[in-house]
C-alpha cells in the first residue's frame, strides 16, 4: 500500500540512517550531509519538517531498562470494552508506562511498565488492576531477550518472502552498577536532540564537561550494552506502517532458544522475547513485525512460520494507541 507521507526518497533514505546510526560528534548533521552530497541546513531543514509532520518521534539515546536497575514487565489487561478508554488514561498517568495499545484479543490493553530500583513494580501494578473497568491481568515478565530495535525500512516495500538474514548478537542481562555521575549523563542523554549544528553542545555543559567527553561516556555505555543505541524514533502509523503485530507463539521449551533467535534473525521483527505461560496464555514466545497493512503482517508472520515450523500462533495487532513513549530515567516517580 503506498501513502503519501509528504516525503522524498532522500527523506527516506536519511529516516533509514538516522533510525539506527546518528553521529556523535560535534557537528552531527554536517556529518550526515556529507554522505548525500547536500547541505548541512538542507539536513536539518529535511529532519525538522519530518518531525513537524510527526515522522521522527524524538533523537535521543535508547538505553537497557534492565541494566539500569529498573524491574520492568509486560502487562495484559482484559477490560470491560466501555471502560478502556478510562482504565488506558489512568494507567497512562504512570511515568514508567511506555507503550499502551489496544489490541484484539480477549486481553485487550497490553503495556509496559518500569519501575527504578527503589519502587515495587507490583504495588503500582496492583493499583492499576484495582480500576472499574479491569475484569483481570497477567504479568508477562521478559524470562530471556532475544532481540529488541526497531527499524522501519522506509526504502523498501514489505517482502511477500523474508528471510532470517540479521545476525543477532547476545545481549548482557548483567546489571550496571550505577554512580551518581553516570546518572547525570543519563538525564542528558536521554534528552530530545535539538536540530541546530551543534546539538551535544548543550548537553555537555549541563555536565561540566567536553563534548568529546560525552561522546566517550556514550560510546563506553553502547560498547558494554547499557546504551542500545542513540537514535531517530519514529512513529509508525505516521511514518505508513499500520500492520504493527505482535505475534506470539507456543513453541517447547526445549526448541525455544533455536526458535527465539531464528525469529530474531528476521528483519522485520523488532523485538523478540521468552515471557511465561498461564493456563488462560499458552503463548511463550513473543515476537513484533511492523508492516504497511495487516495483509502483508499476516504474510510475514505465514513464512516466518514455515520458516521456524511453528503453526500454533497468532497476531494480535494494535488497534488504538494509547500511549508510545521513552521511559525518563532516575527522574521523579510518581
Amino acid at each position: 500500500m503506498q501513502v503519501d507521507l509528504g516525503i522524498d526518497t532522500l527523506d527516506k533514505q536519511l529516516l533509514n540512517e538516522i533510525q539506527w546510526v546518528f553521529p556523535l560528534t560535534e557537528k552531527p548533521y554536517l556529518e550526515i550531509s556529507k554522505r548525500y552530497n547536500v547541505s548541512e541546513d538542507e539536513i536539518m531543514q529535511r529532519i525538522m519538517y519530518m518531525k513537524d509532520l510527526g515522522l521522527i518521534r524524538q533523537i535521543n539515546a535508547i538505553f537497557d531498562t534492565r541494566r539500569l536497575g529498573y524491574r520492568s514487565a509486560l502487562i495484559a489487561f482484559a477490560v470491560k470494552p466501555d471502560k478502556i478508554d478510562y482504565v488506558a488514561n489512568e494507567v497512562n498517568k504512570h511515568s514508567g508506562v511506555s507503550h499502551n495499545y489496544e489490541r484484539n484479543h480477549e486481553f485487550n490493553m497490553w503495556f509496559t511498565l518500569a519501575v527504578p530500583p527503589y519502587a515495587d513494580l507490583k504495588t503500582d501494578l496492583d493499583r492499576m488492576a484495582s480500576l472499574e473497568g479491569v475484569i483481570k491481568y497477567r504479568l508477562l515478565p521478559t524470562l530471556k531477550l532475544y532481540k529488541i530495535g526497531v527499524r522501519l525500512d522506509m526504502v523498501n516495500e514489505d517482502l511477500k518472502k523474508p528471510q532470517p538474514t540479521d545476525e543477532v548478537k547476545k545481549l548482557n542481562p548483567k546489571k550496571f552498577d550505577l554512580t551518581d555521575r553516570d546518572k547525570d549523563f543519563i538525564r542528558e542523554l536521554q534528552k530530545d536532540l535539538e536540530i541546530i549544528p551543534e546539538p551535544f553542545k548543550a548537553l555537555a555543559e549541563n555536565l561540566s564537561v567536553t563534548t568529546a567527553d560525552l561522546f566517550v561516556k556514550a560510546k563506553e555505555y553502547e560498547q558494554i550494552g547499557v546504551m542500545r543505541r542513540f537514535a531517530a524514533i519514529l512513529r509508525h502509523r505516521d511514518a505508513g506502517f499500520f500492520g504493527n503485530g505482535m505475534v506470539v507463539w507456543n513453541v517447547r521449551e526445549e526448541d525455544i532458544d533455536e526458535i527465539g533467535y531464528k525469529l530474531a534473525s528476521f528483519p522485520q521483527v523488532s523485538h523478540c522475547y521468552r515471557r511465561p505461560v498461564y493456563q488462560d496464555w499458552q503463548f511463550n514466545l513473543f515476537s513484533m513485525i511492523h508492516a504497511r497493512t495487516s495483509e502483508a503482517a499476516e504474510k510475514i508472520a505465514a513464512e516466518m512460520s514455515e520458516v521456524v515450523g511453528i503453526k500454533d500462533y497468532r497476531i494480535l495487532f494494535s488497534l488504538r494507541e494509547f500511549k508510545k513513549e521513552r521511559v525518563k530515567y532516575f527522574e521523579e516517580h510518581p
